[in-house]
């Protein structure tokens, strides 16, 4: 039997970085110090005007496949995780298989989620690879959220950024990746929504949960995300500490979406945890959605804060509302590239 390991990370962000300062000129009346405490987020990335998500996903798998020496031609299956294709149809991720030379002997497909999708992507990754016969999976999760947001709202502008990170996930003979547990709530769908672009008329689309009180296509409703945050995780948490038969101390580390900070300092509290078991990764990226997780986890790595042998538990939630999460060891060594081959391990330094 198969079973997926979480391989090497890359990320990338667009040009432009939008820092609080920039926006404190440019809005005097923004009180950017209050926005900094409850957010965490000192800047954060944003797509220029004809760059979109497909195009962060394909620059982080390109600097994937050159810093861990990796071949393109031995991708077996593409995943990608967005909520802004380029477009309704066709599939991205067919689009981005042939600009990064992957075979068409390889699978590819979109999958529509957000904060909780790289969790999501993870369980696909895990199934595709114990059925056989995909041995790698390029996991990518791109968002361009700028792309629904007004210049002038305050709310959401100082909070989401955009970015790309591609995952390698391989094949091997040992279960890395186990407890998943997955949730679902339609009913806060109106919570954080983009009403328009759909094939639903805009008079019938779901209605914001309170008054729209900015002028951008994404509508949030912050309290109510964090209420239902507060509310599930704890519960989540327990589910799969239970499915694993582990208790909260054998975990290293809980590695939680990144929100903002206000969020993740409720979970802290509610959990009962400090925050050197559940990192903060915000302030020079924003909240990216999908990418979180990745960027986390590249982060810890790079600070060797995430060695192998250690276990974690991953957690994403939002839009949906939808969460799940996850037992993760730690295999990889980022002393090592990938190799060209499925299942080879050059012993190369990366770039």
């Amino acid at each position: 039997m198969n079973y997926a390991s979480i391989g090497p990370i890359a990320i990338h962000y667009p040009e432009r970085a939008e820092t609080n300062e920039e926006l404190q000129r440019l809005f005097p009346n923004w009180d950017l110090q209050v926005i900094f405490e409850k957010t965490g987020i000192a800047t954060r990335y944003i797509a220029a005007e004809h760059e979109c998500s497909s195009d962060l996903g394909v620059a982080a798998a390109e600097k994937l496949f050159h810093q861990h020496n990796i071949d393109p031609t031995s991708i077996d299956f593409v995943l990608f995780c967005t909520q802004t294709p380029d477009y309704p149809l066709p599939t991205t991720s067919c689009l981005m298989q042939t600009r990064l030379g992957i075979p068409t002997t390889a699978g590819a497909l979109d999958f529509n989620l957000g904060c909780s999708g790289f969790v999501y992507g993870l369980a696909l990754a895990d199934g595709l690879i114990r059925v056989g016969p995909v041995r790698r999976v390029l996991l990518i999760t791109a968002e361009t959220y700028s792309k629904y947001i007004d210049p002038t709202d305050r709310s959401l502008r100082t909070i989401f950024g955009d970015a790309g990170a591609a995952t390698l996930i391989e094949a091997t003979d040992q279960p890395t990746l186990s407890a998943f547990q997955y949730g679902t709530d339609g009913r806060g769908a109106d919570t954080l929504i983009v009403a328009e672009g759909g094939s639903r008329p805009l008079a019938d689309a779901i209605k914001p949960r309170h008054r729209k009180r900015w002028p951008s296509k994404l509508y949030m409703d912050g309290p109510s995300l964090i209420g239902f945050a507060i509310d599930q995780l704890p519960s989540l948490v327990d589910q799969i500490l239970a499915d694993a038969a582990m208790t909260r101390d054998q975990v290293d580390l809980y590695l939680v979406h990144q929100a903002t900070k206000r969020m993740l300092e409720h979970l802290h509290l509610r959990l009962n945890m400090d925050e050197a078991r559940m990192p903060l990764l915000l302030e020079d990226c924003g909240n990216t959605v999908s990418c979180t997780l990745p960027i986390l986890i590249d982060d810890l790595r790079r600070r060797d804060r995430l060695r192998p042998g250690m276990t974690s538990m991953l957690i994403g939630f939002g839009v949906g509302w939808s969460w799940a999460g996850c037992v993760w060891r730690e295999t990889h060594s980022p002393g090592r590239n990938a190799g060209t081959n499925p299942g080879s391990v050059s012993t190369a330094s990366p770039d």
